[in-house]
């Protein structure tokens, strides 16, 4: 099973509210039509996360498949073209990215009803391999970042390595992804020994640059 995670801003004419009315009320018929889609989520940055300008995207799409196969079987097809198409009505398509990715998961609990989700997009060390750096982000940085309190799960999701060295590398290494109870906890984890112990580790792994993250909701779009 792969996933492929999609970021992007809304259309400079549309205010907030629009936006996220059109992604989640109309956007997931032409989404739940690609044959083979195994799952969708829909993840809008919080409210709280424009209180500072605009956050690093307004929302992160989240979708399953079977294997690349089954993904490039989407290519050219109408039902495809539906959901670019649709994408135009409410996605600044100069901000759009996406990344697919293999799960790791390193702490698989169970999020309460108001959980707080935050994804944060990262790159290698330019030392380093993506084997290299993928494994060490997996095996020796996920537990400590899984010891930070107020965190239920987490789950890493790497960049396909065997997508690489083909002319056009993926923008990111990965994309991990954290739950903490509620935005309190996250409050509480920011002044934490173990987030600040976790952040020190990022230098034996990770390209020395500013982290974008934004936190927000998450609503599982039902298949059918």
């Amino acid at each position: 099973m792969i996933k492929v995670l999609t970021w992007f801003r809304r259309r400079p004419d549309l205010a907030r509210d629009a936006f996220l009315s059109h992604w989640r009320e109309h956007h997931p018929e032409v989404v739940l039509a690609l044959p083979g889609l195994r799952r969708y989520i829909q993840n809008p940055t919080t409210e709280s996360g424009y209180r500072k300008g605009e956050p690093f995207c307004d929302g992160v799409a989240e979708t399953w498949w079977d294997d690349l196969d089954a993904l490039r079987a989407q290519r050219g097809t109408e039902a495809m073209a539906a959901v670019a198409a649709d994408e135009d009505r409410f996605i600044d398509p100069a901000s759009r990215g996406h990344l697919v990715t293999r799960e790791a998961v390193i702490l698989d609990g169970t999020p309460g009803p108001t959980p707080s989700k935050q994804f944060s997009w990262i790159r290698p060390r330019p030392d380093l391999t993506i084997e290299e750096a993928q494994r060490y982000w997996r095996d020796e940085h996920g537990p400590l970042a899984a010891r930070i309190p107020g965190v239920v799960r987490y789950v890493q999701c790497h960049a396909l390595p065997e997508l690489y060295g083909r002319g056009r590398d993926p923008s990111h290494m990965g994309i991990p992804i954290v739950w903490l109870t509620d935005l309190e906890a996250a409050r509480a984890a920011a002044a934490s020994p173990e987030l600040a112990a976790t952040r020190a580790d990022e230098v034996n792994f990770l390209a020395s640059e500013h982290l974008p993250f934004v936190v927000s909701d998450e609503i599982e779009i039902p298949l059918g």
